[in-house]
C-alpha cells in the first residue's frame, strides 16, 4: 500500500503503497505493486553468464543518449538477463533470492497471517477495541501506525546498519511492514464500503473504463530501486540510490504521483467515508515521503542530490516545463525497458486476481479472533 522514503518491499506487499484495486463489479485490494517481480540489475557485470537470448528493449537494456545529464545519478531500469544467474545457495544468484523470499514469506504467515498460530488477528482486535469497532478509526490508527513503523525503520537506517549490518536491518525493516501491509489491505478490502455513501460508479462503465486506465498508469510510477529485487531482498546490499533518467524526469517521487492517482482512480469508483479516508491516509504518508526521501538522499549523497533536485521536480512535468530538465531525443528506450513489461504483466494479473484476493480478505475476517499465536510459550 506504501512505499515511504525511498521505498519498502517486494517480496509480497509494496513497502510502499499497495494495491487496493477494483474488480469490475467490486471495489477490492489489490496485492502491492511492490509484489512484482521486476528482474532489474543497477549494474551489469562485464561478463556473460549464459546464452539466453538478448531482445532490445525486453532483455538487454537499449542505452538513451545522456550526453546531457549530469552523470551523477544512475540509470533507472537496466538490465541483461545475460548477467542473470541462478547460483548457489549463500551467493547473489536468484536461487539465493528464491530462498530467501520464501523464508521471510513463510515467517510473515506463521507469525503473522494465519491466526491459529500469528497475531494478526490478536492485533487486529486490539484496534478495533481502541476504536470500539468503528471501521473509520480503524484505518484511522493503521494509518498512524503503519507510516510510523515504516519510515520511522527506514529513517533509521544508518543507524541500524551500523549496528547489524545493511541485510539485516534490511529484514527487520521488512517483516513488521509486510505484516502491517497484510492487515491493513485485509481490512480494507472488508470495509470499503463502510460509512457514508457519497455516490456508487461501479455499474458505470465509462466510469471504470477511465478509472481503470489511470490505476494501470500509477503502477509505472515505481522508484527505480524497486526493481533492484536481491536489493529488497538483501542478497546484495541495500543502497540508497540516486537516480537520474527514467520517471525520475518526469517527478523525483513518482510513487507519491502513483499513489495519487491511484487513489483518486479508486475513491472515484467508490464513494464512502471510509474508502476517503484511507485513501486520504495513503497519499498524506507519500507526501510525507518526499520530504523524507529528500533528506535521506541528502544524508546520503550530499552535494550530488542538490545537483539532480535541481534538475526535477515533484509536480509531473514541472522542471521539464520550466527548462530545468531536457529528456533526450530516445527518451523512450528509457521507459521500454524489461522492468516496465513486467510491472504490466504484474498489473494485470493483479487485476484478475481480485476475486482471490476478495476471498481472501473474506476467509480472514469469518475466521474470527484466535487468541496468542506460536511464541506464547516464550513468555509465560
Amino acid at each position: 500500500m506504501l512505499r515511504a522514503g525511498t521505498t519498502a518491499s517486494i517480496y509480497l506487499l509494496a513497502f510502499t503503497r499497495y494495491s487496493f484495486g477494483f474488480a469490475p463489479a467490486a471495489s477490492n485490494i489489490r496485492l502491492a505493486r511492490a509484489t512484482i517481480s521486476v528482474l532489474s540489475s543497477a549494474s551489469e557485470p562485464e561478463s556473460s553468464t549464459n546464452e539466453l537470448p538478448q531482445i532490445p528493449f525486453v532483455t538487454k537494456t537499449v542505452d538513451s543518449d545522456r550526453s546531457k545529464d549530469l552523470m551523477l545519478g544512475e540509470d533507472a531500469g537496466v538490465f541483461n538477463i545475460q548477467n542473470e544467474n541462478w547460483g548457489n545457495l549463500g551467493e547473489t544468484g536468484w536461487f539465493t533470492f528464491s530462498a530467501a523470499v520464501g523464508t521471510i514469506m513463510t515467517a510473515v504467515a506463521v507469525l503473522w497471517v494465519y491466526h491459529p498460530t500469528g497475531y494478526s488477528d490478536d492485533f487486529l482486535a486490539f484496534l478495533e477495541d481502541i476504536a470500539g469497532g468503528n471501521p473509520h478509526i480503524v484505518t484511522l490508527l493503521f494509518g498512524i501506525i503503519f507510516p510510523i513503523v515504516h519510515s520511522g525503520l527506514a529513517s533509521l537506517r544508518p543507524l541500524g546498519e551500523q549496528v547489524v549490518g545493511a541485510r539485516m536491518w534490511r529484514v527487520i525493516f521488512a517483516f513488521p511492514s509486510l505484516c502491517l501491509s497484510y492487515s491493513w489491505i485485509a481490512y480494507f478490502i472488508s470495509h470499503a464500503h463502510d460509512g457514508l455513501q457519497f455516490y456508487d460508479l461501479r455499474g458505470n462503465e465509462a466510469a471504470h473504463t477511465i478509472a481503470w486506465a489511470v490505476n494501470f498508469l500509477s503502477f509505472f510510477f515505481l522508484s527505480p530501486s524497486v526493481f533492484n529485487l536481491k536489493e529488497v531482498a538483501a542478497i546484495e546490499q541495500p543502497k540508497i540510490h540516486l537516480w537520474e533518467t527514467g520517471m525520475i524526469r518526469i517527478t523525483r517521487h513518482p510513487q507519491f504521483v502513483g499513489q495519487i492517482m491511484w487513489s483518486a482512480a479508486h475513491l472515484a469508483m467508490v464513494g464512502t467515508s471510509f474508502t476517503a479516508l484511507t485513501m486520504a491516509l495513503l497519499v498524506g504518508h507519500h507526501g510525507f515521503a518526499c520530504w523524507n526521501g529528500d533528506r535521506r538522499l541528502y544524508d546520503e549523497h550530499g552535494e550530488d542530490f542538490l545537483k539532480v533536485k535541481e534538475r526535477t521536480s515533484i509536480i509531473p512535468f514541472q522542471a521539464i516545463l520550466e527548462g530545468r530538465q531536457v529528456p533526450p531525443k530516445d527518451y523512450y528506450k528509457e521507459l521500454l525497458r524489461g522492468p516496465y513489461l513486467v510491472i504490466a504483466l504484474g498489473t494485470l494479473g493483479a487485476y484478475f486476481a481480485h476475486p482471490y484476493m476478495q476471498a481472501g480478505a473474506a476467509l480472514a475476517r469469518n475466521s474470527g479472533l484466535v487468541p496468542g499465536g506460536i511464541l506464547d510459550g516464550l513468555f509465560p
